[in-house]
């Protein structure tokens, strides 16, 4: 936990929490010169509230920010009391034992020190008044389902999902004003889930999240959305929120046929405009030639008619400018991140082809296996060891739960083209484009990458080659994905039409896929 000083950026208020948490003008741009927000200011209100908004808009950098795991450049945030904070990584911490990671090991050891008879002074200081410290560490680990574990048992020994419930208990432990959640229910199973949202629901304080998890984000009282650097809240759960956002699109995309067909009208009536004066400059030269008017009388007409003609260009190419204006200004609310699609190269595989042969597995042809399995029991293993085997008779992608690049500071398309020397340029930008990652976007550090993001660069990566993979391997894919890469990846699997072996705690997510087979690992 972490108690935020009022001499910092970030400071802390607390006499009768809860209150919202208040950003002020703040500005925040990393070491390379990335500007991630500027001039954010906004309100976030007391109670359980969600922040929404594609992956790499910056959410947890946000809650960084407001943690005070990072300082604003500039600007300030005021945070109602003191903060507990976990994030979307917390089994990395593999060298703690339980008790480590709950921060009561020196106190349980000072406990173990007086009951044998220490009168050492140091020992009382250190307990202060948590005498029940034990007894509360192990009441918070048994209301989060955590029961079974030893206070000296190494963390790198539980699963990803029970580092994910310590680290929440931990937080619970310091009784924080506001506990903040980074993506709560990565790898966690339906239980794990269920405890998760029972200790949400009984938290007395704030709570802050960011989470792809729907039955999660169905709880909250409040939705906020960041898109394009600005905060912007919804009263209400995500469903709210997303019919909000979908029947503005809907005026939007009605405005933008609206202005579109103005367009068209404009540019119509500036070529009838133009087709009547190159018709009456004719006739007025014809009569001319022809000397049916006096030639001062011609002069002083052409005169004239070259005002008009001017002034009705002006008025013509002003009224096509202020349609295509209007045209522009309508487009601009269009929300691409609702409309991107990820596309998946298409595969041709024979019904009977051998695909994995293994004792616990065996796969043959295009088919879509889920393995299943409670926390713990092995699904990320069995994985590994089908791979680390070489029980797969087909060229393969894996994408893990973790996904690390060498040398992260290679941009996206120079990581393709280290991967895929083979390719021509066309072809590369053609795998990336795939991904979503168009222009500039593909010239982004893989280091500044979101867990999104990354996922994209390593099916990008994986699926291309002269040798395409024609089977995907993919572990836990939703962790830390935001709703909308949720829905294309889901979509995108579901039209891939190669070999799938999945693990999965969304079962929404599983759904929309299509497992033909599922295979429970015990």
């Amino acid at each position: 936990m972490e108690s935020l000083m009022s001499t910092s950026p970030i400071s802390a208020v607390n006499p009768s929490a809860p209150a919202s948490i208040t950003l002020s003008d703040v500005t925040f741009t990393w070491p390379d010169g990335t500007s991630v927000f500027s001039h954010l200011s906004s309100t976030i209100p007391s109670g359980v509230t969600s922040i929404v908004g594609a992956n790499g808009a910056g959410k947890t950098t946000l809650l960084r920010l407001i943690a005070g795991d990072l300082r604003p450049t500039s600007g300030s945030i005021t945070v109602p009391g003191t903060i507990g904070l976990v994030d979307q990584h917390p089994q990395d911490n593999q060298a703690h034992t339980v008790a480590d990671v709950l921060g009561i090991t020196q106190r349980v050891a000072a406990l173990r020190r007086i009951e044998s008879g220490s009168v050492d002074p140091d020992d009382y200081t250190l307990i202060g008044d948590d005498w029940d410290i034990e007894a509360r560490a192990i009441a918070e680990m048994s209301g989060i389902g955590l029961d079974t574990l030893e206070l000296d048992r190494a963390v790198g020994e539980i699963s990803g999902g029970e580092a994910t419930l310590l680290a929440i208990a931990a937080r619970l432990l310091d009784r924080p004003d506001v506990l903040i959640l980074d993506e709560p229910t990565n790898n966690l199973d339906q239980r794990a889930r269920r405890l998760l949202f029972d200790a949400v629901d009984r938290f007395s304080g704030s709570v802050l999240l960011i989470s792809h998890d729907l039955e999660l984000l169905e709880r909250v009282e409040t939705t906020v959305e960041l898109y394009r650097g600005e905060l912007r809240a919804f009263g209400g759960p995500y469903s709210l929120y997303r019919q909000t956002i979908e029947s503005e699109q809907s005026s939007v995309a009605a405005a933008v046929v609206t202005a579109s067909n103005d367009l068209r009208k404009q540019k119509r009536e500036m070529i009838d405009a133009q087709t009547k004066l190159a018709h009456r400059a004719r006739t007025a030269r014809k009569a001319e030639a022809e000397k049916r008017v006096p030639k001062i009388i011609a002069h002083g007409r052409r005169s004239a008619a070259q005002v008009s003609a001017g002034k009705l260009r002006t008025d013509v190419i002003a009224d096509v400018d202020a349609a295509r204006g209007r045209l522009d200004d309508v487009a601009a609310d269009v929300r691409k991140d609702l409309t991107a699609k990820i596309l998946l190269p298409e595969i041709s595989m024979a019904t009977r082809r051998e695909v994995v042969v293994d004792d616990q597995l065996a796969v043959d042809g295009p088919e879509r296996i889920r393995i299943a399995g409670a926390n713990g029991s092995g699904k990320t293993t069995m994985l590994r060891r089908i791979i680390d085997e070489s029980a797969i008779r087909v060229p393969y992608c894996f994408v893990p739960q973790l996904i690390t690049f060498d040398d992260e500071d290679r941009s996206i398309a120079q990581a393709m083209a280290d991967a895929h020397p083979e390719l021509t340029p066309m072809e590369l930008h053609s795998a990336l484009a795939r991904m979503l990652f168009r222009g500039e976007r593909s010239k982004q550090q893989l280091s500044t990458l979101s867990g999104g993001e990354r996922l994209r660069v390593a099916l990008a990566i994986g699926l291309a080659g002269t040798m395409p993979a024609e089977l995907l391997i993919v572990d836990e894919p939703t962790n830390n994905l935001d709703i909308e890469t949720v829905e294309q990846l889901a979509t995108a699997l579901s039209d891939w039409t190669g070999a799938l072996l999945l693990v999965s705690h969304d079962e929404n997510f599983v759904e929309r896929v299509g497992i033909t087979r599922t295979v429970t690992v015990s």
